[in-house]
């Protein structure tokens, strides 16, 4: 299998995983002989995080059971995020001494009945708000709690708990941040047009946007963020937690 391209992770990368993931399960035996080995079964976890294929499918390419993939995924799943959660920068720590870049994404989950607080009139679908942090390099720096899809930045920023800390320190975002300390780029006055200077600063500003979007794509290069989460939505939290956690270990944190 060629790691890199399929699972987002290098062969080194996997075996430091396993070896881990090993480590936890001798301590804790269960007794039962595996059907897989250890190294196919993260294989498999990492292949429906990156590429958020229906678990049938899993199953053939694997030729086990659907139940079987289920069970690997649901066993192995906080064994992923207990080994990988060094990994995962404290926020605090990330602000210092650095300008921050913010902006806000949605995870899909498909329209469902009763969940009308997820509804994104901006992007006409149901999901969650998450937060993302990155430096001017685009380097991901931090992954928010979600929170309601239908929630704008302005409001997704202070319900994650965001708010306060970034208060304290230099950020930039786009429009939809303002009324924060951030520094973002000046709307078009009503029946006005930005000046010169304006248009200029606005140019810069977006400029240096970019590198939380390009942030923000590669994290959702892992699918499961991007093309619509199948699964119960009181397990997704965990799921963008985890993902995350597996982004920062991808780029050396």
């Amino acid at each position: 299998m060629r790691y890199q391209s399929t699972v987002g992770l290098s062969a080194d990368e996997i075996a430091e995983i396993v070896g881990r993931i090993e480590e936890v399960l001798t301590s804790h035996p269960t007794g039962r002989p595996p059907l897989m080995s250890l190294t196919e079964q993260v294989e498999m976890v990492l292949l429906l995080l990156r590429r958020n294929l229906p678990q049938t499918v899993i199953a053939d390419l694997y030729q086990v059971s659907q139940p079987t993939v289920s069970r690997v995924y649901r066993r192995l799943m906080p064994l992923f995020d207990k080994v990988l959660c060094l990994h995962e920068p404290a926020f605090v720590d990330v602000l210092a001494n650095r300008e921050t870049l913010i902006d806000g994404t949605d995870v899909p989950t498909g329209n469902r009945a009763g969940k009308k607080e997820n509804y994104s009139g901006k992007r006409h679908r149901q999901g969650l708000n998450i937060q993302v942090a990155a430096d001017l390099d685009g380097t991901l720096l931090a992954v928010s709690d979600p929170v309601p899809g239908a929630r704008h930045d302005r409001k997704a920023i202070s319900e994650c708990g965001w708010e306060p800390l970034l208060d304290t320190t230099v950020w930039t975002a786009d429009p939809g941040y303002q009324g924060t300390t951030a520094t973002t780029p000046t709307k078009k006055p009503k029946n006005d047009e930005l000046t010169d200077y304006q248009k200029t600063v606005n140019k810069t500003i977006s400029g240096r946007r970019s590198a939380v979007e390009r942030a923000i794509a590669h994290l959702k290069n892992w699918k499961i963020l991007a093309t619509g989460y199948r699964g119960l939505l009181a397990e997704l939290p965990n799921i963008i937690r985890i993902v995350a956690r597996l982004e920062f270990y991808r780029l050396g944190w």
